[in-house]
């Protein structure tokens, strides 16, 4: 394998990330190797689970990424806590095969400790804990259905689990966040920069049915203020093109889709299209053609038959005071 650290530093998208890490003096961090068990307890595929522990050997022997594993893990550690902390966790060049796309699967592992430690000094819940860590397993299932190798698809997503900004409490997600600007001038009563809670809808978890999303929120309406009780947050927000008001003219009134939607009071308009977002969600690739896909279900036809008449999709976002 080449030297990864001179990867990183030919790459433009890399090189000033990586120089941050080379000036940091975070505390070290031990960085402990998975083992089948707790890629199992993350809910890793089983059959990503041989790769990630020969690979873990890999990493080990080799003297650049144990460095860059050692130092993303304690800058991933020290923002246990906080909200929208600035450090990420980059994608790595494909020169890096295999230890690039399972790469930051290693800084997760190593910084679990920590985060599980943070979860138990907040009372959070064994169960709570496990469900919002094992997110880290439908990430790598969605790399391998849509590239055919393991992987993490979205580390910037995960980081925010393994730092203890996103709790999976039944069948939605919840991130702990302050109001933006646009939507914080936006409601009466508050103001940018307020705390909020921000709603994901994750993958590979059953239909969005009117109960579980009820059974959910009751779930956070008493978990946040037992965990969490000096953020307060008033209100819930939603960015996703679940939210698109379109869906509303293409699918029938029973839609869970369309009952989701009537939960939100509306935010303000998109500008943007975001045709990739439903077809990322829905057929599994955002960068799929639209001429090229197959629907099957009502929601597959609406999303493509409006995208071939010519209309585009759009992120939605809208509110409710909790």
């Amino acid at each position: 394998m080449d030297n990864p650290l001179d990867l990183l530093r030919a790459d433009d998208r890399t090189a000033a990330w990586l120089a941050g890490l080379e000036a940091d003096d975070s505390p070290d961090v031990e960085v402990v190797l998975p083992d089948a068990f707790t890629l199992l307890d993350l809910a890793v595929p089983h059959e990503d689970v041989n790769e990630i522990l020969a690979l873990a050997q890999k990493i080990r022997a080799d003297p650049g990424l144990w460095w860059l594993l050692e130092r993303c893990a304690r800058r991933l550690v020290r923002g246990i806590g906080l909200i929208d902390h600035p450090f990420d966790l980059p994608y790595l060049p494909a020169g890096l095969g295999a230890a690039g796309r399972y790469f930051h699967l290693f800084v997760f592992v190593a910084a679990l400790p920590h985060v599980r430690a943070y979860h138990r000094e907040r009372g959070v819940p064994a169960d709570v804990s496990r469900h919002t860590l094992a997110d880290l397993g439908r990430n790598v299932a969605v790399h391998r259905r849509r590239h055919g190798v393991g992987g993490v698809i979205q580390p910037s997503w995960i980081k925010m689990h393994y730092r203890g900004e996103i709790y999976q409490l039944g069948r939605l997600q919840y991130q702990r966040a302050t109001l933006g600007t646009r939507m914080g001038t936006l409601i009466e009563g508050v103001m940018p920069g307020a705390p909020s809670l921000n709603l994901h809808i994750p993958d590979f978890s059953g239909p969005l049915t009117p109960a579980a999303c009820d059974d959910s929120l009751a779930r956070a309406r008493a978990f946040f203020p037992r965990h969490f009780p000096d953020e307060e947050p008033t209100v819930a927000t939603c960015y996703s093109w679940l939210l698109d008001p379109q869906l509303a003219d293409h699918l029938p009134e029973s839609s869970n889709i369309v009952a989701f939607q009537r939960r939100f009071r509306p935010g303000y308009p998109a500008e943007q299209p975001n045709d990739g977002g439903p077809i990322e969600f829905v057929f599994g690739d955002p960068d799929l053609p639209p001429d090229q896909l197959s629907p099957r279900t009502t929601l597959e036809h609406a999303i493509v038959a409006h995208l071939r008449a010519g209309g585009h999709w759009y992120e939605g976002n809208g509110w409710f005071p909790l």
